[in-house]
């Protein structure tokens, strides 16, 4: 076998991915049910930690999103436990969403795309499909923040919770579905693969 073939990341399966992305949210509102904010927070950072060892575990891959999303996770969370302040997890959503519309919007700045790799999906669309594509989920990301922003600071804890495990997953998924027909309507098929992996995201054409 090559040697780049064991080195390659493996395809998981669609279930083991929602498992690994949903998995430690539902510990997370089900500690917060049964015990407290505090519990429920140190329970998602071990959670979050575990999912993403498991991943690499199975597919010797991380997807860019979700080390940024743990890391964030960690430095949130242990403020929140070691200043007892329930502030600090509640704000992270919100840190989280402005930084990847930060990532998107700089890289529109700069002629580039992230979404492929942020998503850790392969997209080959036109340099107009992918300058839409990204600046309809950059302003997505800082929709979401202003909306996590407006709940925690006006809503109990618990529905804070309910929010963001039944809430915000749930929108998400739909606001990627309504984007399923631009990026149809703007797909090329590559000439080759090596042509799909350099023009990725390069919105500096057309």
């Amino acid at each position: 076998m090559d040697k780049s073939e064991l080195l390659a990341p493996n395809k998981p399966h669609p279930l083991f991915k929602l498992a690994t992305e949903l998995g430690p949210l539902l510990i997370f509102f089900f500690v917060n049910s049964r015990f407290n904010l505090f519990a429920a927070t140190g329970a998602f950072m071990v959670a979050v930690v575990v999912a993403v060892a498991v991943s690499y575990l199975v597919t010797r891959h991380v997807p860019i999103m979700a080390l940024v999303t743990a890391l964030v996770v960690i430095v949130f969370g242990t403020l929140t436990l070691v200043l007892h302040d329930e502030t600090f997890i509640k704000m992270k959503p919100t840190i989280i969403y402005c930084l990847f519309a930060a990532i998107l919007g700089g890289g529109l700045l700069f002629g580039r795309s992230f979404i492929a790799v942020m998503f850790d999906q392969i997209f080959n669309l036109t340099p107009r499909g992918w300058r839409k594509l990204t600046l309809r989920w950059a302003l997505w990301f800082i929709a979401m923040a202003l909306l996590n922003e407006a709940i925690w600071r006006t809503q109990s804890t618990d529905f804070w919770v309910a929010f963001k495990v039944f809430g915000m997953v749930p929108l998400t998924m739909l606001f990627a579905f309504t984007q399923m027909p631009l990026v149809k309507r703007h797909h090329l098929e590559p000439a080759t693969l090596e042509a799909s992996e350099t023009e990725a995201g390069d919105v500096s054409k057309g």
